[in-house]
């Protein structure tokens, strides 16, 4: 016989015992909603650095390819031409300009008319001509002027600080400095035979910062005037190394890399004088101390007139460096960070 159960009133007590036993509501309390959050952001913080390592790491492969382009361009130029290109012309036209077609950059060369000065209207449109392989990707240059395209590649002069060749005049202050021993001054053509030193074991190319284009701030990629009259590549270096760079008293220069049809010490060439990354000085009339200079940390890429390419760190003894700097000085290179 079926037994009937007699109803249960819905909402009673009794019904209320018989449904299944429900759990709470779904979802996440405001306790554990900032836990999470703050987990999410220690994973973040933690992960950050490494990211911008591995982007840096890229820029700088890049950079260093960049370098090498430049290397074999020279390789080229001096197979082709049988000497390596001017440092400058008279006229104020880069080494850069005339490694052009070696760089895959015939159209911009075609703009180019050596006879000419670099800011003559002629060169209106190439010097605003961006070449990629003249740019480093570590260095961003927001402040580059519209009408100027720029430069992170710099040709060696020497060790010198003399800006010019050494002057035949008596009477010129400048009378008896020793001529520029690098590879690229004003119009070079220094042929491979004439690196007496060796190609390897003579720098052709490194790197430098672009400016800020004010000489209301002071920033590294600046060039200074210690307002004296060094002698001496040692007496350059201590003088720049000693003035207060927040002093705008000792700013002078900061269009700095750009344009790269412009062959000057602050845009297309550099000096071996002080070791990499310290400071760049100028000493009116016609003494110079620019500086290689880098984004990456720890150091430049530097290559050598056989094409080859490293990274030299900062902390390069000042001598050997030097000796990387001049092409005919007989210098033994005994450091291994720069082989």
């Amino acid at each position: 016989m079926v037994r009937f159960l007699p109803a249960v009133p819905a909402g009673s007590a009794a019904a209320r015992r018989q449904s299944p036993r429900r759990g709470r509501a779904g979802g996440f309390t405001l306790v554990e909603l900032l836990v999470v959050i703050a987990i999410l952001g220690v994973l973040v913080g933690l992960l950050l650095p490494a990211v911008q390592m591995a982007r840096e790491a890229a820029r700088r492969s890049a950079c260093t390819s960049n370098v090498r382009q430049l290397a074999t361009a020279l390789q080229t130029y001096a197979s082709a031409r049988r000497s390596f290109p001017v440092g400058r012309t008279a006229s104020g036209i880069s080494t850069h300009a005339f490694l052009l077609p070696f760089v895959e950059q015939s159209d911009a060369f075609a703009k180019v008319d050596p006879t000419k000065a670099w800011n003559d209207p002629f060169h209106a449109g190439v010097a605003a001509w961006t070449v990629p392989v003249f740019r480093c990707p570590s260095d961003p240059a927001s402040a580059l002027p519209a009408t100027y395209a720029g430069n992170n590649y710099r040709f060696n002069q020497g060790t010198g600080i003399l800006w010019a060749n050494p002057p035949t005049d008596p009477a010129d202050p400048n009378f008896g400095m020793p001529a520029p021993d690098g590879v690229f001054f004003l119009d070079s053509r220094v042929r491979t035979q004439d690196i007496t030193d060796g190609t390897s074991a003579t720098a052709a190319l490194s790197e430098h910062g672009i400016g800020d284009f004010d000489n209301g701030v002071a920033t590294r990629n600046d060039t200074f005037w210690p307002v004296t009259t060094p002698a001496t590549p040692d007496a350059a270096m201590q003088q720049c190394e000693g003035i207060d760079p927040t002093n705008l008293g000792f700013q002078r220069f900061s269009n700095v890399g750009a344009p790269w049809l412009y062959g000057y010490h602050s845009t297309t060439l550099y000096f071996h004088v002080s070791s990499p990354n310290r400071r760049s000085c100028m000493f009116p009339p016609g003494r110079i101390m620019t500086t290689a200079k880098s984004g990456h940390a720890g150091g430049v890429n530097l290559a050598m007139c056989d094409a080859s390419v490293r990274f030299v760190a900062d902390a390069v003894d000042v001598g050997v460096w030097r000796a990387i700097g001049s092409r005919n000085q007989g210098e033994s290179i005994a450091d291994p960070s720069v082989r």
